[in-house]
C-alpha cells in the first residue's frame, strides 16, 4: 500500500476525531451556562428569602408590603433592615468569592484565601490600634480604619515578598509571615486593654447586623469596580497557569498582573472585611467546589466563584437567623461551621481541583 493512499484511509478517520472534538466544547459551555443559570436563580430565591426570614417571619404579601407600601407594618422591617442585609450578603459573598479565586490563581495554589495577604489581619490591627489610643467610635469609623488597615498589610506582603520580583511562594511566605505577627499584635493589645476587647469582641465574629448603618452605596461601589476588574483578570490568569516564562511570551507581565490582581483582592477583600469583619472559608471553600465543576479556566471560575461565594453568604446568614430564633447565630460563624467539615471532606476525599 502506497504512503498516499495510506495518508487518504486515515483522514476520514482525522476528520471524524476533529468533529467530535469540536463537539466536546459547546456541550461543556451548555452546561457551564446552564450553571451560571441555576446559580443566579438560586440567588434570586435566597435574595427573597433573606428579606423574609428572622426573628419575625413574613409571607410574601408581607414582603411586597414592605417593599412598595411605605404606610405598611412591615416596611420599616423589610425596607431599613432585612433589605440592606440581603444586599450587604450579596456583595461582601461575592467579593470574598472572586477574591478567593483571585488569590489561588495569583498564586497557583487552590488552598490559598485572600487572608494570606493579610487583609483579615491589617484590618483587625488597625480597628485594635484605632480602639486603644481613640476609644469607642461608631461603626463607620469602624469600616474606614478595617479598609485603611487591610490596604497597608497588602502593600506591605508586596514589599516584602520583593515587590517586582514577587513569585508566588514569596508572596505565600510573606503573607503567612505579616499575618502572624498581625495577630500576636492584636492578641496583645486586647490582653492590655478591657475596652479594646469590648470593641474588637463583635466586628470580629463576622456579621451582617450592621447594614443599616454601613455606608452601603460606597461598598457596593467598591466592590463592584473591583469585581469588574477582577474578572478581567481571568485571561492573563489562564497565561500565568503556565509559567512566568510562558506568560512572558503570550505578552502578560506576571509583575503588572501580580500588582493588578493584588489590588483587586484588597478592594474585595478588604472592603467586605472592614463591613462585616473577618469571614472565612468563604474565599477557601468556594473557589475549590467551582473548579470541580468548571474545571481550570479563570473565564469561567471568576464568575462562578463570584456567584457561588454570594450564594454560600447569603444561606449562611439566612440559617443563623433561623436555627436560634428568635435570636440568631452570626454568619461568621455559621460559614465556621459549615465550611470546616466541608473542606475538610473535600480534602480528604476528592482530589484537590487542579488550577
Amino acid at each position: 500500500m502506497s504512503t498516499a493512499q495510506s495518508a487518504r484511509e486515515q483522514a476520514p478517520a482525522l476528520d471524524s476525531t476533529r468533529d467530535e472534538g469540536s463537539a466536546a466544547p459547546p456541550s461543556r459551555t451548555a452546561r457551564r451556562v446552564l450553571g451560571l443559570l441555576v446559580l443566579v436563580a438560586l440567588l434570586a430565591a435566597l435574595a427573597v428569602l433573606s428579606v423574609a426570614v428572622g426573628s419575625r417571619a413574613m409571607d410574601l404579601g408581607q414582603v411586597w408590603d414592605g417593599l412598595t407600601d411605605s404606610g405598611s407594618e412591615s416596611y420599616p422591617v423589610v425596607t431599613e433592615l432585612r433589605l440592606p442585609r440581603t444586599v450587604l450578603g450579596l456583595a461582601a459573598g461575592a467579593a470574598l468569592g472572586l477574591a478567593g479565586a483571585l488569590m489561588q490563581a495569583m498564586t497557583r495554589n487552590p488552598l490559598a484565601d485572600p487572608g494570606l495577604l493579610g487583609v483579615n489581619t491589617g484590618a483587625a490591627a488597625a480597628v485594635v490600634t484605632a480602639s486603644f489610643f481613640i476609644g469607642s467610635f461608631g461603626f463607620g469609623q469602624t469600616i474606614a480604619f478595617a479598609f485603611l488597615g487591610a490596604a497597608v498589610a497588602s502593600v506591605a506582603v508586596y514589599l516584602i515578598a520583593g515587590a517586582a520580583t514577587a513569585t508566588p511562594a514569596r508572596l505565600a511566605l510573606a503573607g503567612a509571615a505579616v499575618t502572624a505577627a498581625g495577630y500576636a499584635y492584636v492578641s496583645a493589645v486586647q490582653l492590655m486593654d478591657a475596652a479594646t476587647l469590648d470593641q474588637m469582641r463583635f466586628w470580629s465574629v463576622g456579621s451582617l447586623v450592621n447594614a443599616h448603618v454601613a455606608p452601603m452605596l460606597p461598598v457596593v461601589l467598591l466592590i463592584g469596580i473591583a469585581a469588574a476588574g477582577g474578572v478581567l483578570l481571568a485571561r492573563p490568569l489562564n497565561a500565568l497557569a503556565l509559567g512566568d516564562a510562558t506568560a512572558t511570551g503570550l505578552g502578560v507581565d506576571p509583575r503588572v498582573l501580580r500588582v493588578a490582581g493584588i489590588l483587586a483582592i484588597t478592594v474585595l477583600a478588604g472592603t467586605a472585611t472592614a463591613v462585616c469583619g473577618p469571614i472565612v472559608f468563604v474565599g477557601l471553600v468556594v473557589p475549590h467546589v467551582v473548579r470541580s465543576f468548571t474545571g481550570p479556566d479563570q473565564n469561567w471560575v471568576l464568575p462562578y466563584s463570584m456567584l457561588s461565594g454570594a450564594v454560600f453568604l447569603l444561606a449562611a446568614d439566612v440559617l443563623g437567623r433561623v436555627v436560634a430564633r428568635p435570636a440568631e447565630v452570626q454568619v461568621g460563624i455559621v460559614c465556621a461551621v459549615a465550611g470546616g467539615p466541608f473542606f475538610l471532606y473535600l480534602v480528604s476525599r476528592r482530589k484537590v481541583a487542579r488550577l
